[in-house]
């Protein structure tokens, strides 16, 4: 191939781009507030506590759905002992 064609081929794959719009921008305001809002909650909620104890206090929790549920996507999901990436 001369370098002409080379260099005609390298022209003909110019692409033209559009100048960003806003939706190309990234905002971290959103990530500011939500920081904002998890430093005014307190550390441990004594609301959750409360409930976590009196699920682990009742004996039909979980239910057998539930761990049935759970036990089929442990088995249907990959084993990371056998990835060979």
């Amino acid at each position: 191939m001369s370098s002409t064609a080379a260099v005609n081929l390298a022209t003909a794959n110019v692409v033209s781009r559009s100048a960003p719009t806003a939706s190309d921008r990234l905002s971290t305001a959103g990530a500011e507030l939500l920081r904002s809002k998890l430093a005014s909650e307190p550390e441990i909620r004594p609301d959750v506590v409360a409930r976590g104890r009196a699920l682990a206090a009742d004996p039909s929790y979980p239910s057998a759905q539930i761990i049935g549920d759970v036990a089929r996507r442990i088995v249907q999901s990959p084993d990371p002992s056998e990835d060979l990436s």
